[in-house]
């Protein structure tokens, strides 16, 4: 497989030392792996911090700036960062008000985020934790036990970064971490599979002229694999598994993502389909957001993530925010 890096072996110190280079308002340690908005700490604020294997871009380097992450911790590619790269991002962005580490479900991650808090705590860092597990595919897979976590990742980053940059307690945006998370369900497909830098061919087989119905942002197996079908035939399949699991009673967010390999002309397509299924089950959308946000590198698929949203974390959704990824009202 072609790929635009020099070797394997430095593909994200590589791209760690290219956003420094396109975002002076973020301090990116290179060497200790931790991307930190630059103005941080910020006295008075919760600060926020995830992090997670790099290959998700923008997903979360992507969204460190005023009104989402107060920093990041990216590991190698599919690898969880490791404890003391978390330690190091809590101590640089606390404020004395606490910080909120935000866990997508992966055991590899779970594992060392629950590690450092016990570490962060020990030096005098208030520590709270939220785990994101969103994904009704599967209950269980190749990194999980329990539900994934994938598109509401990106919700509960904004939403609870909003709350947390108007000053709201430590306790008051990890609620609203959690309500978000518990409002969120996501449901993913592969019309191919991803390759890493460092096994340089597709992460599993995936013949021509089949998907993978139900996929995890790592390439994991899903629920089937079928014969290619249409936009519409897989957005009814998504919204269906979706619509089994929750029954929305307020308006929702919708986020129709790109697993990285997939262009806005067939997102913007998929989005059409979604919406019209939506309105037939009567479902309100508040807001869509349609682009690229949690990746798996090289892969071609899509995912679909709702969640219920009553008017404050609508507001909260709104509220400015100015990071790499994501940016609107500033």
């Amino acid at each position: 497989m072609k790929m635009l890096i020099n070797v394997p072996e430095t593909v994200v110190a590589d791209a760690l030392h290219g956003m420094a280079a396109a975002h002076p308002e973020l301090t990116v340690d290179v060497e200790n792996r931790v991307i930190v908005r630059r103005d941080a700490p910020v006295a008075g604020k919760v600060a926020l911090v995830s992090g997670g294997g790099s290959g998700h871009e923008p997903l979360h380097g992507g969204f460190v700036g005023p009104g989402m992450l107060s920093a990041a911790c990216p590991g190698e590619v599919f690898t969880s960062p490791v404890p003391d790269q978390m330690v190091r991002a809590a101590a640089a962005v606390d404020s004395g008000a606490g910080v909120l580490f935000i866990v997508k479900n992966y055991t590899g991650d779970v594992l060392n985020f629950d590690m450092a808090a016990e570490l962060a705590e020990d030096e005098g860092i208030q520590i709270a934790k939220v785990l994101i597990n969103d994904d009704v595919a599967v209950t269980d897979s190749l990194y999980t036990a329990g539900r994934r976590g994938t598109g509401a990742t990106l919700f509960v980053e904004k939403i609870a970064g909003a709350a947390a940059e108007e000053g709201q307690p430590l306790e008051r945006v990890e609620a609203l971490a959690r309500q978000v998370n518990e409002n969120s369900r996501s449901f993913g497909v592969a019309l191919t599979a991803c390759t890493t830098p460092a096994k340089g061919s597709p992460t599993f087989d995936l013949p021509a002229g089949e998907l993978e119905l139900g996929v995890g942002i790592h390439g994991e197996p899903g629920r089937e694999r079928r014969a290619m079908m249409t936009s519409g035939e897989i957005a009814d399949f998504a919204i269906h598994a979706i619509l089994d699991d929750m029954t929305p009673r307020n308006p929702v967010l919708l986020l129709v993502n790109g697993m990285g390999a997939t262009p806005l002309l067939e997102l913007y397509g998929f989005n059409a389909e979604v919406h019209r299924l939506l309105a037939q089950r009567g479902v309100v959308v508040a807001r869509t957001l349609v682009g690229n946000y949690v990746t798996s590198l090289d892969m071609a698929g899509a995912s679909v993530t709702l969640c219920q949203v009553d008017e404050e974390l609508l507001r909260l959704w709104d509220a400015p925010v100015k990071t790499p990824g994501l940016r609107w009202g500033v």
